[in-house]
């Protein structure tokens, strides 16, 4: 397994922010990949407007995952209307 950094900005609105981080927990809990450390950094405001949007959630997690289930992440984070912007990055520790 290798280690990685993930950071996923959610739409900012209350309602459906617990079912968003709720989601994120099972989809990082799955099958071939461990949340190490889980981080949420808050509402903050965008460097520029995504989808509308000019705040964003930002959560931040350190993941242990097999190389073969990011790109099921990626199939799974990009069908989520709640998300904005994520990046999976490849931690060297």
């Amino acid at each position: 397994m290798r280690k990685y950094e993930a950071v996923v900005i959610l739409r900012p609105e209350s309602e459906g922010l617990a079912e968003a981080k709720e989601f994120l927990k099972t989809l990082f809990n799955g099958d071939g990949c461990k949340t190490v450390k889980e981080e949420e950094v808050g509402d903050r405001e965008l460097a520029y407007e995504i989808k509308k949007n000019k705040r964003g959630y930002y959560l931040r997690y350190e993941l242990e995952a097999e190389p073969q289930s990011i790109p099921g992440f990626d199939k799974a984070l990009k069908l989520r209307n709640d998300v904005l912007k994520y990046l999976f990055v490849r931690s060297e520790e």
